[in-house]
Formats: C-alpha cells, structure tokens, sequence
C-alpha cells in the first residue's frame, strides 16, 4: 500500500508497510500514482513521456523499480499472520494508571471524569490501595524489569501525601524484586507548589501539566467550580516548573474544542511563553455538546496543522523550536510494528485502579461496570475482557485493514471507539 498527498509544496510517498518516506519530484510522483491504478510500465512511459520527456520518465521508472526492490516501495503486508502468534504470548501487566484521588478543585467543562467522580462517587485513594496496586503489578509484570505507575485523578495533588509515600514504597521494592518504577504525574496546578515541584524533579519521569493555551480559551473550559478562571493562577506556577526542570520531562497539555479551532493559536501561545514541550489535543465529547468537534471542522482543523508545521519548522530554523507531540513520529526507531498494530496495552499490559482498587481497563473505562475487571486484592477476575482487548489490533477493525495510516495510529483509542460506537473494535 502506498500513499501519497502534497504538503507545504512537498510531494510525500508513504509506503505503508515499510514505514519508508520518500520526497519525490513531479515525474517520479505522478510515476507512483500510475502504479497505484495497476498500469505497466509501458503504459507509464507512454502518458508520461509527452509530459516529461522520454528520458525524464524512463530515469523516473528505473527509480521506482530500484525503491521496490530494495523494499522500500509497494512493499507487501507480512504482519497480520505474526500478530496472531505475537497475541499469544502471555500478557504481562507492565503500567499502571493510579486513581490516586477521584475528586478535583476545578470544574472542567470537558472532562470525561465529571470533575473526577467517574460516574461514582468522591474517594481518596489509601496508601493501603496503593500499596496492594504496587504489589499487584509487581506480582503481574513477569519478568519485565522496568515498569509504569501514573499518579491521575481527579487531581492527585489532593491526595499528596499518599503519592509521596507510595513512591517510596515503591522505591524499596525496586530493591527486593529487581524492578525500575518509572513514576509519573498529571496536574492541574492549583495546589502545586515548591516540595511538590522539589519531590517531582527527583521522583517523576514526566509530568503532565494541563493547561489549554490562551487565557480566555483556558478560563473558558478550565474554571474553579465558582465559574472563575484558573489560568493566572496556574501559569506562573507551570512557567516556573517547567524552567526547573531544564525544560524537558514534562509536558504543557491541552485540549482544543469547538471553541477554538484555530488551536495552533494556544501552541504558538504557550510556546511563545517559553514552554518546550506542548500537546494540544482534540476534545472527545457526545455531539449534542456546544462544544464538540463537527465533521465539518476537519478541513479547517488540518489547515491549522499545516500552519503549525510552517510555523514549527520556521521556529526551528530561527533557533527556538519547540515539541509538539503529535507531530512526534519517530520514522527510524520507535514502538515495534506489534506495538503499532496493537495500541497501548489497555486491559493487557495497562490497567487503571480506583480509589477502592478496583481495575480497568484505562482510566477512561472507570466507572462502566460492564468493563470492571478485578480488583488488587483478588487480581483479574475477567479474563474475558482481557481477552477482547488482547485480540483486537488493526486487523480486526475493518476500517483500519486498508488504510495507510494504520501503523501510526494503532488503530485508535478503544474507549473513543466504544463511546461512539459501542465496541472496541471500530475506529
């Protein structure tokens, strides 16, 4: 499969299973095209000749047959046998994402968790949950050595001394069970202060700051629960945080709505701010929200990416580039293609725990009870719903099977596709 569009004046082939990007001029492009509609080389020459010369075409021709050879052009599609016996193989659990507080001081107009209670009630996590969360994935992770626990909410940070006990908690087992804690954090500020940023630049791999951008976009969708805003507030604090961390380990996160559109307006924001680490993301929400993203919007919301891409390469050029995380693709190393083809490892390798430790699949599963898995006293007790996500990767969603992005996004988040289609196997 290969596919090909024009971007910034650029004429880009992807071929898709090879994962190979090619620049191509005019004659070379309109060559590969030719091939995408199964015509001969002959066929090729004699369209193309008239265009750009006999030689041009023929010189053009000998190129494509060179990449295909070489295995970087119409490539074929060897994965889908080897992902079956890759799902195979016993699944370990290998992060975890720590409901450490399912309450929070802000009322965020788009938040899945409904201001943290996800569908159930208000609860702190006790360090004794915690700790039996920690022991679980340990039991569970096999023989892997390096393993994942995300401090989420809600806002952790209301629940703070139990994230620091746990860390330490967590370091000591390191010792005993040969294990390495990556430790990471997600905030929204408000109560952060100097211990915290002190305990996270030694404890925390990343951070996750949450901010949407410009002030009255953020106060918009980010208010306290009185309907003020949060930004003054959270900025000084993040700017601070994000310096002391020698700008890097952390991300500035956000979400962009209906509201704003033009999100590249929020990136550039944040980064003229001095941020050098920003995600701006798509707002998930059911379509009857003033909010949501429309079908309509896509158009003007990739023109907005092209913007940024300019923008981003002019930055890096003047010698103040910045990261934007989506546009972090990794074309020489990254996850490997079974990694690609699966997704993240939710309700295999990833598994969320609640306040009373219960688990799920991910965090955006907490509270649906038809996903509800176990719990860390008595560890999975559905296997079955393991076994949904452990079988469901890019061919088992028709929708992936054919198309030429398939191998970047892993065929989607499972719980967008489940809120908006009720299975986890769509996109």
């Amino acid at each position: 499969m290969v596919h090909q569009y024009k971007n910034n004046g650029f004429n880009i082939v992807l071929d898709t299973n090879s994962g190979a990007v090619h620049v191509a001029d005019d004659v070379v492009y309109d060559v590969i095209a030719l091939f995408n509609r199964q015509k001969t080389e002959a066929q090729i020459q004699a369209e193309l000749a008239p265009v750009y010369g006999e030689r041009e075409t023929a010189d053009a021709l000998r190129e494509c047959r060179e990449l295909k050879e070489a295995g970087q052009l119409f490539t074929e599609d060897i994965y889908e046998d080897a992902i079956l016996d890759f799902k195979k193989r016993q699944t370990v659990v290998k992060a975890l994402c720590l409901h450490i507080a399912h309450d929070c001081n802000l009322a965020c107009r788009y938040c899945f968790a409904q201001e943290g209670e996800y569908h159930g009630r208000r609860a702190l996590m006790s360090y004794d949950v915690g700790k039996k969360a920690l022991d679980f994935l340990i039991a569970n992770s096999g023989n892997r050595r390096n393993l994942e626990v995300d401090f989420f909410g809600g806002e952790p940070l209301m629940n703070w001394q139990v994230v620091k006990d746990l860390v330490a908690y967590g370091r000591e087992q390191e010792k005993i069970h040969n294990k390495n804690f990556r430790f990471t954090l997600t905030t929204n500020g408000v109560l952060l202060n100097e211990e915290v940023m002190e305990f996270c630049n030694r404890e925390m791999a990343n951070v996750v700051l949450s901010i949407d951008g410009r002030p009255e976009i953020h106060d918009r969708m980010r208010p306290f629960r009185n309907g003020k805003g949060s930004y003054s507030l959270i900025l000084p604090k993040f700017r601070k945080f994000a310096e002391s961390r020698g700008q890097s380990r952390y991300y500035v996160r956000g979400t962009f709505t209906r509201h704003n559109l033009d999100f590249c307006e929020d990136v550039l924001h944040l980064a003229d701010l001095g941020f050098r680490q920003i995600s701006i993301e798509p707002v998930v929400a059911a379509q009857n929200e003033d909010y949501a993203l429309r079908e309509e919007d896509i158009p003007y919301i990739c023109d907005q990416y092209d913007r940024l891409a300019r923008e981003m390469i002019r930055r890096e050029k003047a010698g103040n580039g910045f990261t934007f995380f989506h546009f972090m693709v990794d074309l020489t190393g990254g996850p490997c293609v079974y990694k690609r083809l699966s997704g993240c490892g939710s309700g295999t390798e990833y598994l969320a725990v609640t306040p009373w430790g219960d688990l799920y699949p991910c965090h955006q599963f907490v509270g649906r009870e038809e996903f509800l898995m176990g719990n860390v006293d008595e560890g999975v007790k559905r296997a079955d719903i393991c076994d949904q996500f452990k079988n469901c990767n890019v061919y088992t969603k028709e929708k992936c099977k054919k198309c030429f992005a398939r191998f970047y996004c892993s065929g989607g988040c499972a719980a967008n596709s489940y809120q908006f289609h009720a299975t986890i196997n769509d996109a």
